[in-house]
């Protein structure tokens, strides 16, 4: 998907120079995927926060959203991205909107994306920016995502965004049984994990990508 954010340039330290820079950076960590990069560098990641930070915007750290919630580092997004698209997903569905940031980045390469928010002032928030900014392939749910979506899977890819000791088997299952793949932040011996989970046939195979840093995935909703 191809849009047009100019309207959203900063200036000084959320101006696009500041977003090569950032760009810069995560190609030099290891980010090589195209499409990854190129729409990192178009997607403006100061409007998904609040004006009082948006001078961070272009670091590379996670940053407060409120409600003790984060918009995640950008490597971070970028690395979760670049693994689930190596199966060239076409629809992808994330749990935990967040400030929507995750899901606006999958919108610029997948058809389709479905992103599920269990706090309801996110969830209206990143609605709203997704309207300011034109994306139209974002499709957004208020509810408690261990439940996922089942109404509109099977997925070829799922993104968790909080991190639990386990998968919930509602999102296992809602996973495509051909080469679907699932990524997520998973608690082991004391520390999280940023594990990947491919499903071909009713076999899962797993696989580690280092040690990250994530809110909990927890149950219910908050109005």
């Amino acid at each position: 998907m191809s849009l047009d954010f100019k309207n959203f340039s900063g200036t000084g330290m959320t101006s696009d120079s500041s977003r090569m820079k950032l760009i810069s950076r995560l190609e030099k960590e290891g980010i090589l995927n195209k499409k990854v990069l190129d729409a990192m560098k178009s997607l403006p990641r100061h409007v998904f926060i609040d004006e009082a930070i948006s001078s961070k915007a272009y670091d590379d750290t996670a940053l407060p959203i409120g409600k003790s919630q984060t918009i995640s580092q950008p490597y971070i997004v970028a690395k979760m991205t670049e693994i689930i698209m190596l199966n060239n997903p076409k629809r992808v569905l994330e749990i935990g909107t967040g400030s929507g940031y995750q899901a606006a980045i999958l919108s610029l390469i997948v058809d389709k994306v479905y992103t599920v928010e269990r706090i309801e002032s996110l969830h209206n928030k990143s609605k709203e920016v997704f309207k300011k900014i034109g994306i139209r392939n974002i499709y957004s749910k208020f509810s408690d995502g261990n439940n996922g979506w089942s109404e509109k899977s099977p997925f070829d890819a799922i993104i968790v965004t909080a991190g639990a000791s386990s998968i919930p088997k509602a999102l296992k299952d809602q996973l495509s049984n051909d080469n679907g793949i699932l990524i997520s932040p998973i608690k082991k011996g004391g520390k999280q994990y940023l594990q990947s989970t491919l499903k071909d046939n009713g076999k899962y195979k797993e696989k580690i990508h280092g040690i990250v840093n994530f809110v909990p995935l927890l149950d219910g909703v908050i109005t």
